[in-house]
């Protein structure tokens, strides 16, 4: 906490010298860099003022018992436990990574119109949630369904630790229901993948792209009149040598795509460098493999029942509406709680 401090007062300090926004991108590494210690420190100040308040009161009932103060302890008791909780998995976002933004990507899997379908509820979920988090949220990439929803969409979430809660998220996403799209009302399994890597442009990743890098120009979709994209702007490119591939087409200017695709580009083959080094994040991405039978992390079952359930930890909720409607963050400290007891057992 500490060291935390110093480094908070040091950029402060740095930010009030002028010529600090000469630099606009040093700038922003700055500032995202007193976001993340922030979110951090701001949680501990309050839960120490609090304990402080909790003290006061005690001393106070302990030389007179008063109704009204004891409740008001009761309750403060209950706020100090959750804001305690939130404070314990902030410290399990230890990772380099953790507190940098997030390219987020959702794919359509196994399932045909009900998979993209499925692709695109699972959109509108995360949306929400990043909209709880009071993340930004700035969309990349959209390819629509053939029949209904999305085949693909990746996102630039922006926000203290918006990589480190998200990467939980990375796996397929199982759905069982009645499908709207069979006229026998048959029910259906369908199968979507989402995965997240940090935002890392103050990491060096040495890439040819003229020769390590193809690139391919295409039209981006819209929805139609002055929004129709009539130039070839969006951008396309495929690391020859790994085969990842990434996409951008939410500007007009082929410039423009080319470099957050670029950057998207580093993001992942920085994910992998550190997946060889990272067992646990190795295994992430060993266990999404195929988008299909088997490799789910969480299963939202809609039909015959409603539960949802994560293969990883086990946490089963009833409130499937509520998981629709954004409310992941539950599931999501199940498993920083189970990745940090995976990491205590290696180390034991």
């Amino acid at each position: 906490m500490p060291a935390k401090l110093e480094e908070l007062a040091s950029i402060e300090k740095r930010m009030a010298v002028p010529g600090f926004w000469d630099d606009p991108e040093a700038a922003r590494l700055t500032i995202q860099r007193l976001k993340a210690l922030k979110a951090l420190v701001d949680p501990l100040q309050r839960l120490g003022g609090r304990i402080d308040e909790l003290h006061a009161m005690s001393e106070l009932l302990a030389e007179q018992d008063d109704a009204e103060v004891r409740a008001e302890r009761d309750r403060e008791v209950q706020q100090v436990d959750a804001e305690l909780e939130h404070v314990e998995l902030l410290t399990l976002l230890s990772k380099p990574d953790d507190p940098r933004n997030c390219y987020f990507s959702i794919q359509a899997g196994t399932g045909g119109a009900d998979a993209c379908d499925w692709a695109e509820m699972l959109l509108r979920a995360y949306l929400r949630y990043c909209e709880r988090s009071e993340y930004e949220v700035e969309e990349l990439s959209v390819r629509p369904g053939e029949e209904a929803g999305i085949q693909s969409c990746t996102l630039l979430v922006k926000g203290p630790y918006a990589y480190g809660y998200l990467s939980c998220e990375t796996g397929v996403h199982r759905l069982v229901r009645i499908s709207p799209f069979s006229a026998q009302g048959k029910r259906e399994t369908s199968f979507a993948s989402v995965d997240a890597q940090p935002e890392v442009e103050d990491v060096e990743i040495e890439v040819d792209w003229d020769r390590e890098v193809r690139e391919d120009t295409f039209r981006a979709g819209g929805a139609g009149g002055q929004h129709v994209n009539k130039t070839s702007s969006a951008v396309r490119l495929t690391h020859l040598a790994t085969g990842v591939v990434v996409q951008c087409q939410n500007e007009r200017s082929q410039h423009k795509n080319r470099a957050t695709a670029r950057r998207m580009l580093a993001a992942k083959l920085h994910q992998l460098e550190q997946a060889k080094r990272d067992s646990e994040l190795a295994r992430i991405y060993s266990e999404k493999g195929q988008i299909s039978w088997g490799n789910a992390i969480r299963s939202y079952f809609l039909y015959p029942e409603q539960r949802v359930k994560d293969a990883r930890t086990g946490h089963t909720t009833h409130n499937t509406q509520g998981v629709l409607d954004g409310d992941f963050q539950e599931f999501i400290d199940a498993e920083l709680r189970r990745r940090a007891a995976a990491a205590h057992r290696q180390d034991v």
